[in-house]
């Protein structure tokens, strides 16, 4: 089966990244992908884009040559109460919000820290997908981690990038990760976290972890535009309706 979807791309916006929104669009048509969602880095990033960046998003058309644009963003998990760096009312205007750890933001602490962090941030009902939750520099109770996502309807993200580009030794954590969301009844989605047009859609090592856990295709939202925004209505974005040709 090919995956149509991804939910975590990164633009110039965020200045560690290579790609615009234009080069984005054209790799997703030549891939034939119907589906993306732009996640630049949140405001508290060293590097990141202005908080007005986000505000903004609202002029990128809904879709272009056939392809469907998600306005979002990978906020920075800020503490272990969950705060991310991007709220309120500008939250609602999103139509995907994805958070994670990023060592400039939440340095490296605990298991416990780390745990508390990301179920505060699960529970907080602010974000809809946790990236990179296998990242072997945050260490985590996976099984309570994978039931409170599955109890909140939030997904968590086997990441492309971390066995390829960055955060290496994720495998073994990510296995795990999978097999806990299957038993918890929970949701996974694959993020290529591209940082350059190429990678778009790329998740030939993500779903090697999906198919060694066995992990349910009906619970994968990466596997129809109309999985994933199914999710993102259910969990409150009301914009998505611009979609629906999709």
């Amino acid at each position: 089966m090919k995956y149509l979807v991804d939910t975590h791309a990164h633009t110039i916006a965020s200045t560690h990244a290579y790609s615009t929104v234009h080069d984005y669009i054209a790799v997703a048509k030549q891939k034939g992908l119907k589906l993306f969602a732009i996640t630049d880095h949140g405001p508290d990033m060293a590097d990141a884009p202005h908080f007005w960046h986000f505000v903004n998003l609202r002029v990128l058309p809904r879709i272009v040559d056939g392809v469907g644009i998600l306005r979002g963003i990978e906020a920075n998990i800020k503490n272990d109460s969950g705060e991310i760096d991007y709220f309120g009312d500008y939250l609602q205007e999103l139509d995907i919000v994805l958070a994670g750890f990023h060592e400039p933001v939440f340095p490296p602490s605990d298991k416990q820290t780390h745990t508390q962090a990301l179920i505060n941030t699960i529970e907080s009902g602010n974000v809809d997908i946790i990236t990179h939750p296998g990242n072997p520099a945050y260490p985590i109770d996976i099984t309570a981690v994978s039931a409170a996502a599955a109890r909140c309807h939030v997904a968590l993200e086997i990441n492309n990038s971390s066995f390829e580009m960055s955060r290496k030794g994720s495998e073994a954590n990510c296995v795990a990760i999978a097999k806990a969301v299957r038993d918890a009844g929970g949701l996974l989605v694959m993020g290529s976290d591209s940082h350059v047009a190429f990678s778009l859609g790329e998740f030939s090592q993500a779903l090697a972890i999906i198919k060694e856990a066995e992990f349910p295709e009906e619970r994968l939202l990466n596997r129809s535009p109309e999985a994933l925004l199914a999710f993102l209505s259910k969990r409150g974005h009301k914009t998505l309706d611009d979609f629906a040709e999709l």
